[in-house]
Protein backbone atom coordinates (compact mmCIF):
# COMPACT_ATOMS: atom_id res chain seq x y z
CA UNK A 1 0.00 0.00 0.00
CA UNK A 2 1.41 3.40 -1.01
CA UNK A 3 1.35 6.49 1.19
CA UNK A 4 -0.95 8.26 -1.26
CA UNK A 5 -3.20 6.63 -3.80
CA UNK A 6 -4.17 8.34 -7.07
CA UNK A 7 -7.72 8.33 -8.40
CA UNK A 8 -8.19 9.10 -12.09
CA UNK A 9 -11.57 10.77 -12.63
CA UNK A 10 -13.25 12.46 -15.60
CA UNK A 11 -12.69 16.21 -15.86
CA UNK A 12 -15.82 18.31 -16.13
CA UNK A 13 -16.01 22.11 -16.19
CA UNK A 14 -14.56 24.16 -13.36
CA UNK A 15 -15.09 24.05 -10.50
CA UNK A 16 -14.46 20.34 -10.87
CA UNK A 17 -15.28 19.68 -7.21
CA UNK A 18 -18.84 20.87 -7.82
CA UNK A 19 -19.36 19.45 -11.31
CA UNK A 20 -17.90 15.96 -10.82
CA UNK A 21 -20.68 13.64 -11.98
CA UNK A 22 -19.38 10.44 -13.58
CA UNK A 23 -21.02 7.53 -11.74
CA UNK A 24 -18.31 4.88 -11.90
CA UNK A 25 -15.54 7.18 -10.62
CA UNK A 26 -18.02 8.30 -7.95
CA UNK A 27 -18.34 4.68 -6.78
CA UNK A 28 -14.59 4.54 -6.28
CA UNK A 29 -14.46 7.95 -4.59
CA UNK A 30 -17.22 7.07 -2.15
CA UNK A 31 -15.51 3.79 -1.27
CA UNK A 32 -12.20 5.60 -0.74
CA UNK A 33 -13.89 8.13 1.51
CA UNK A 34 -15.75 5.47 3.47
CA UNK A 35 -12.38 3.88 4.19
CA UNK A 36 -10.80 7.28 5.04
CA UNK A 37 -8.11 6.47 2.47
CA UNK A 38 -5.38 8.98 1.64
CA UNK A 39 -5.58 9.79 -2.06
CA UNK A 40 -5.58 12.59 -4.59
CA UNK A 41 -7.40 13.04 -7.87
CA UNK A 42 -6.04 13.44 -11.38
CA UNK A 43 -8.69 14.90 -13.70
CA UNK A 44 -8.65 13.40 -17.19
CA UNK A 45 -10.49 14.91 -20.19
CA UNK A 46 -12.92 12.34 -21.51
CA UNK A 47 -11.37 12.27 -25.01
CA UNK A 48 -7.99 11.43 -23.39
CA UNK A 49 -9.14 8.41 -21.37
CA UNK A 50 -7.90 5.89 -23.94
CA UNK A 51 -4.45 7.55 -23.98
CA UNK A 52 -4.25 7.46 -20.20
CA UNK A 53 -5.20 3.79 -19.94
CA UNK A 54 -2.80 2.83 -22.71
CA UNK A 55 0.02 4.84 -21.10
CA UNK A 56 -0.54 2.84 -17.90
CA UNK A 57 -0.74 -0.44 -19.83
CA UNK A 58 -4.32 -0.96 -18.70
CA UNK A 59 -6.63 -2.78 -21.06
CA UNK A 60 -10.05 -1.41 -21.89
CA UNK A 61 -12.58 -2.19 -19.20
CA UNK A 62 -15.39 -3.02 -21.62
CA UNK A 63 -16.18 -3.85 -25.23
CA UNK A 64 -18.69 -2.26 -27.54
CA UNK A 65 -21.20 -4.51 -29.28
CA UNK A 66 -18.98 -4.50 -32.38
CA UNK A 67 -16.05 -5.81 -30.36
CA UNK A 68 -14.03 -2.59 -30.23
CA UNK A 69 -12.49 -1.40 -26.98
CA UNK A 70 -14.44 0.88 -24.62
CA UNK A 71 -11.95 2.83 -22.48
CA UNK A 72 -13.34 4.13 -19.22
CA UNK A 73 -12.43 5.52 -15.81
CA UNK A 74 -11.91 5.27 -12.87
CA UNK A 75 -8.38 4.04 -12.36
CA UNK A 76 -6.82 3.73 -8.93
CA UNK A 77 -3.04 3.72 -8.62
CA UNK A 78 -1.80 2.15 -5.42
CA UNK A 79 0.68 -0.70 -5.05
CA UNK A 80 -0.84 -1.85 -8.34
CA UNK A 81 -3.25 -0.42 -10.90
CA UNK A 82 -6.97 -1.10 -10.65
CA UNK A 83 -8.98 -0.15 -13.71
CA UNK A 84 -12.59 -0.81 -12.74
CA UNK A 85 -14.72 0.64 -9.94
CA UNK A 86 -15.72 -2.80 -8.64
CA UNK A 87 -12.11 -4.01 -8.57
CA UNK A 88 -11.17 -0.82 -6.74
CA UNK A 89 -13.77 -1.56 -4.08
CA UNK A 90 -12.47 -5.12 -3.73
CA UNK A 91 -8.96 -3.74 -3.23
CA UNK A 92 -10.14 -1.23 -0.64
CA UNK A 93 -12.12 -3.86 1.26
CA UNK A 94 -8.97 -5.02 3.05
CA UNK A 95 -8.24 -1.58 4.49
CA UNK A 96 -9.05 -0.70 8.09
CA UNK A 97 -12.47 0.85 8.40
CA UNK A 98 -16.11 0.04 7.67
CA UNK A 99 -16.97 -3.22 5.94
CA UNK A 100 -17.72 -2.43 2.30
CA UNK A 101 -19.35 -5.81 1.65
CA UNK A 102 -21.52 -6.83 4.62
CA UNK A 103 -24.13 -9.52 4.08
CA UNK A 104 -27.23 -7.74 2.82
CA UNK A 105 -30.38 -8.57 0.93
CA UNK A 106 -29.60 -7.14 -2.51
CA UNK A 107 -32.31 -8.76 -4.58
CA UNK A 108 -32.75 -6.10 -7.26
CA UNK A 109 -33.10 -7.31 -10.82
CA UNK A 110 -33.83 -5.48 -14.04
CA UNK A 111 -35.73 -6.70 -17.07
CA UNK A 112 -33.12 -7.89 -19.55
CA UNK A 113 -35.10 -6.29 -22.39
CA UNK A 114 -34.33 -2.77 -21.15
CA UNK A 115 -32.38 -1.04 -23.97
CA UNK A 116 -28.87 0.22 -23.19
CA UNK A 117 -26.93 2.69 -25.34
CA UNK A 118 -23.53 1.67 -23.95
CA UNK A 119 -22.19 -1.67 -22.67
CA UNK A 120 -21.92 -2.39 -18.96
CA UNK A 121 -18.93 -3.94 -17.23
CA UNK A 122 -19.61 -7.60 -16.53
CA UNK A 123 -18.44 -8.28 -12.97
CA UNK A 124 -20.54 -11.39 -12.46
CA UNK A 125 -17.43 -13.51 -11.90
CA UNK A 126 -16.02 -11.27 -9.14
CA UNK A 127 -16.03 -11.92 -5.38
CA UNK A 128 -19.16 -10.97 -3.42
CA UNK A 129 -21.48 -12.08 -6.24
CA UNK A 130 -24.58 -10.53 -4.66
CA UNK A 131 -22.88 -7.13 -4.85
CA UNK A 132 -21.63 -7.81 -8.37
CA UNK A 133 -25.15 -8.60 -9.58
CA UNK A 134 -26.56 -5.61 -7.70
CA UNK A 135 -23.95 -3.36 -9.30
CA UNK A 136 -24.91 -4.50 -12.79
CA UNK A 137 -28.64 -4.19 -12.14
CA UNK A 138 -28.35 -0.66 -10.73
CA UNK A 139 -26.06 0.35 -13.59
CA UNK A 140 -28.58 -0.97 -16.10
CA UNK A 141 -31.51 0.79 -14.41
CA UNK A 142 -29.89 4.21 -14.58
CA UNK A 143 -28.03 3.72 -17.87
CA UNK A 144 -31.31 2.98 -19.63
CA UNK A 145 -32.43 6.50 -18.68
CA UNK A 146 -29.25 8.53 -19.20
CA UNK A 147 -30.94 10.43 -21.99
CA UNK A 148 -32.35 12.55 -19.18
CA UNK A 149 -28.83 13.68 -18.30
CA UNK A 150 -27.04 14.05 -21.64
CA UNK A 151 -27.72 17.74 -22.20
CA UNK A 152 -27.02 18.51 -18.54
CA UNK A 153 -23.41 17.30 -18.36
CA UNK A 154 -21.18 20.29 -17.49
CA UNK A 155 -18.49 19.54 -20.06
CA UNK A 156 -15.16 21.35 -19.89
CA UNK A 157 -15.41 24.06 -22.59
CA UNK A 158 -11.91 23.26 -23.84
CA UNK A 159 -12.93 19.71 -24.80
CA UNK A 160 -16.70 20.06 -25.23
CA UNK A 161 -16.88 19.32 -28.95
CA UNK A 162 -14.54 16.33 -28.73
CA UNK A 163 -16.43 15.02 -25.70
CA UNK A 164 -19.78 15.33 -27.44
CA UNK A 165 -18.36 13.52 -30.46
CA UNK A 166 -17.14 10.73 -28.17
CA UNK A 167 -20.62 10.42 -26.63
CA UNK A 168 -22.09 10.04 -30.11
CA UNK A 169 -19.47 7.46 -31.07
CA UNK A 170 -20.21 5.43 -27.96
CA UNK A 171 -23.96 5.48 -28.59
CA UNK A 172 -23.70 4.61 -32.30
CA UNK A 173 -25.71 3.36 -34.15
CA UNK A 174 -28.59 4.38 -31.86
CA UNK A 175 -27.54 8.05 -31.89
CA UNK A 176 -25.86 9.70 -34.88
CA UNK A 177 -25.48 13.32 -33.72
CA UNK A 178 -25.27 15.25 -30.47
CA UNK A 179 -28.76 16.66 -31.04
CA UNK A 180 -29.97 13.09 -31.09
CA UNK A 181 -29.46 12.96 -27.32
CA UNK A 182 -31.97 15.76 -26.71
CA UNK A 183 -34.94 14.63 -24.65
CA UNK A 184 -37.76 17.11 -24.17
CA UNK A 185 -41.50 17.45 -23.79
CA UNK A 186 -43.68 14.36 -23.61
CA UNK A 187 -40.77 12.02 -24.35
CA UNK A 188 -38.84 13.42 -21.40
CA UNK A 189 -41.81 13.18 -19.06
CA UNK A 190 -42.32 9.57 -20.13
CA UNK A 191 -38.65 8.74 -19.51
CA UNK A 192 -38.76 10.31 -16.05
CA UNK A 193 -41.83 8.25 -15.23
CA UNK A 194 -40.06 5.15 -16.49
CA UNK A 195 -37.07 5.82 -14.24
CA UNK A 196 -39.33 6.31 -11.25
CA UNK A 197 -41.07 3.00 -11.95
CA UNK A 198 -37.78 1.19 -12.60
CA UNK A 199 -36.41 2.34 -9.24
CA UNK A 200 -39.49 1.15 -7.36
CA UNK A 201 -38.10 -2.30 -6.50
CA UNK A 202 -34.81 -0.70 -5.46
CA UNK A 203 -36.63 1.65 -3.10
CA UNK A 204 -38.33 -1.43 -1.67
CA UNK A 205 -34.95 -2.70 -0.46
CA UNK A 206 -34.41 0.55 1.40
CA UNK A 207 -37.87 0.27 2.93
CA UNK A 208 -36.81 -2.90 4.77
CA UNK A 209 -34.39 -0.96 7.03
CA UNK A 210 -34.96 1.71 9.66
CA UNK A 211 -32.21 4.01 8.44
CA UNK A 212 -31.24 5.58 5.14
CA UNK A 213 -28.83 2.76 4.18
CA UNK A 214 -29.38 -0.78 2.92
CA UNK A 215 -27.92 -2.06 6.19
CA UNK A 216 -27.06 -0.69 9.60
CA UNK A 217 -24.29 1.43 8.08
CA UNK A 218 -23.21 2.60 4.64
CA UNK A 219 -21.81 -0.15 2.41
CA UNK A 220 -20.55 -0.42 -1.14
CA UNK A 221 -24.14 -1.07 -2.24
CA UNK A 222 -25.04 2.41 -1.01
CA UNK A 223 -22.00 3.78 -2.84
CA UNK A 224 -23.30 2.26 -6.08
CA UNK A 225 -26.72 3.90 -5.76
CA UNK A 226 -25.35 7.21 -4.49
CA UNK A 227 -22.91 7.41 -7.41
CA UNK A 228 -25.81 7.48 -9.85
CA UNK A 229 -27.74 9.94 -7.69
CA UNK A 230 -24.66 12.18 -7.73
CA UNK A 231 -24.82 12.21 -11.52
CA UNK A 232 -28.50 13.16 -11.48
CA UNK A 233 -27.89 15.88 -8.89
CA UNK A 234 -25.57 17.66 -11.32
CA UNK A 235 -27.14 16.87 -14.69
CA UNK A 236 -30.89 17.14 -14.12
CA UNK A 237 -32.79 20.44 -13.99
CA UNK A 238 -33.29 21.40 -10.34
CA UNK A 239 -37.02 20.66 -10.35
CA UNK A 240 -36.44 17.15 -11.72
CA UNK A 241 -33.72 16.41 -9.19
CA UNK A 242 -36.06 17.60 -6.43
CA UNK A 243 -38.69 15.18 -7.75
CA UNK A 244 -36.21 12.27 -7.76
CA UNK A 245 -35.40 13.04 -4.13
CA UNK A 246 -39.11 12.76 -3.27
CA UNK A 247 -39.79 9.53 -5.17
CA UNK A 248 -40.83 6.45 -3.21
CA UNK A 249 -41.27 8.21 0.09
CA UNK A 250 -38.07 10.21 -0.24
CA UNK A 251 -35.73 7.24 0.22
CA UNK A 252 -33.24 8.44 -2.40
CA UNK A 253 -33.12 11.96 -1.00
CA UNK A 254 -32.46 10.56 2.47
CA UNK A 255 -29.71 8.29 1.17
CA UNK A 256 -28.02 11.08 -0.78
CA UNK A 257 -28.05 13.36 2.26
CA UNK A 258 -26.82 10.61 4.60
CA UNK A 259 -23.88 9.94 2.27
CA UNK A 260 -22.84 13.61 2.33
CA UNK A 261 -19.88 13.02 4.72
CA UNK A 262 -18.34 10.71 2.09
CA UNK A 263 -19.10 12.88 -0.93
CA UNK A 264 -16.05 15.08 -0.35
CA UNK A 265 -14.04 15.88 -3.49
CA UNK A 266 -10.43 17.07 -3.43
CA UNK A 267 -9.22 19.80 -5.79
CA UNK A 268 -6.84 17.40 -7.52
CA UNK A 269 -4.70 18.25 -10.53
CA UNK A 270 -5.35 18.12 -14.25
CA UNK A 271 -3.78 15.35 -16.30
CA UNK A 272 -0.94 16.48 -18.52
CA UNK A 273 -0.06 14.51 -21.63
Amino acid sequence: MTDEMILYDIAMAQPRTRNVCSPNPWKARLALNLKSAHYRTIWVPLPSISRVRKSLNLAAGRKFNDGTDFYTLPILKDDALYGDSYDIALHLASLHGPDLFPDLGLDFKLDSSVPLLVPLTDVSDRPHPAYAKFNMAVDAAFTAHTGLSAFGFPFDPSTREATQAEFVRRASPYVTSWQGFELAGEARAKTLKSLEKTLGPLSGLYATTDGPFLGDAASYADCIVTAWLAMLAVTLPSEEWAAVRRWHGGCFGRLFDAMEPWRAVDEGTDWVA
